[in-house]
């Protein structure tokens, strides 16, 4: 890995699922992301910076501060982002956004609970 300003940060990620931000020079959230693997996600925009898409490579060049949050498991990540950005509303996660949603479970008395896709 190539020298980078975050260096010392990066060096101090713990490999725990959770919730990571990134913050502009002005220390407002400008991307909030969950992870499995904390260390290797947040690794992964610094290690390969030329092969990342351009929209992404703007944020990396944006990204003054990184903070992250562990937690216990990938769900509970999931949950915390969901409603991280819900209320910090980051600039990046708008603008990288994709169509991708998540299924959810629907138990029922029935003998196997089901996944869905929610309606679009």
């Amino acid at each position: 890995m190539k020298s980078s300003p975050h260096s010392s940060i990066l060096k101090t990620l713990p490999s725990n699922p959770g919730v990571y931000q990134y913050f502009d020079k002005d220390g407002k959230i400008i991307y909030i992301g969950k992870a499995k693997n904390l260390k290797k996600r947040v690794l992964s925009y610094f290690n390969k910076n030329a092969s990342l898409p351009g929209k992404v490579r703007v944020l990396v060049a944006k990204i003054a501060d990184i903070r992250w949050i562990a937690v216990e498991s990938e769900s509970d990540a999931l949950l915390l982002e969901n409603n991280m950005i819900k209320e910090y509303q980051p600039r990046y996660n708008i603008m990288l956004k994709d169509d991708k949603t998540y299924p959810w479970i629907c138990i029922k008395n029935e003998p196997f609970p089901r996944v869905f896709r929610p309606a679009t």
